[in-house]
């Protein structure tokens, strides 16, 4: 990917560099669902094209990890990088609708998201997963990606997979679901252009 100059508060470019892993995340919030997805763990590149299509953000990510070891490092820390590159976007949050929810089913799988862009870190996960790895996929390695995201983006979140037998179906509606929720958070507000939804001032 190469960089490319900012060109709106709805836009980030984001870096991460540790001894575990390097991360570049870009990302638009007022896209259409474009995609470039390089993580090195193919199931997280499948998991992401949901977020960008059905959120309608335009995500590029590229990561190199210590995938030796395993993908915990890296799956954990590209939801720090989208994190951080979504607060950046999103900046002071004036005029967005602020909350959103999705449900989405997916065959016998159903799953509920509801999204605050609230200034405050907070997750609550219930995903009974039926197997614990989708192919190669650690399933508990879902939960560390959606927890570095919340940290970053500074969202309230809450994921609940109501049923499904599959896990590979339980997994893709959650991020469906949450693709889903993200958009409708982040969608502009005619009613309130310029204010930000908090009787505090702030979020």
């Amino acid at each position: 990917m190469s960089p490319e100059p900012v060109k709106s508060p709805r836009r980030a470019d984001v870096t991460r560099n540790t001894n575990e892993t390097q991360i570049r995340v870009v990302i638009n919030l007022d896209g259409t669902g474009q995609k470039k997805l390089h993580t090195g763990v193919p199931f997280l590149d499948h998991m992401l094209d949901q977020v960008a299509r059905h959120g309608m953000v335009d995500l590029e990510v590229e990561a190199k990890g210590d995938l030796h070891i395993d993908a915990h490092h890296t799956v954990e820390d590209i939801g720090i990088t989208i994190g951080q590159a979504f607060a950046q976007a999103l900046a002071d949050k004036s005029g967005i609708c602020r909350y959103g929810h999705a449900y989405v089913p997916l065959d016998e799988a159903l799953s509920r998201v509801v999204l605050d862009c609230s200034g405050r870190p907070g997750l609550e996960f219930h995903v009974p997963f039926k197997r614990a790895m989708i192919g190669q996929f650690d399933v508990d390695l879902t939960h560390e990606f959606f927890q570095g995201f919340v940290n970053h983006a500074l969202v309230t979140l809450h994921i609940d997979n109501l049923r499904g037998d599959n896990a590979h179906h339980q997994c893709e509606t959650v991020f469906k679901a949450f693709g889903r929720a993200l958009r409708m958070a982040i969608e502009a507000d005619s009613r309130s252009a310029g204010i930000i939804p908090s009787t505090k001032g702030s979020l």
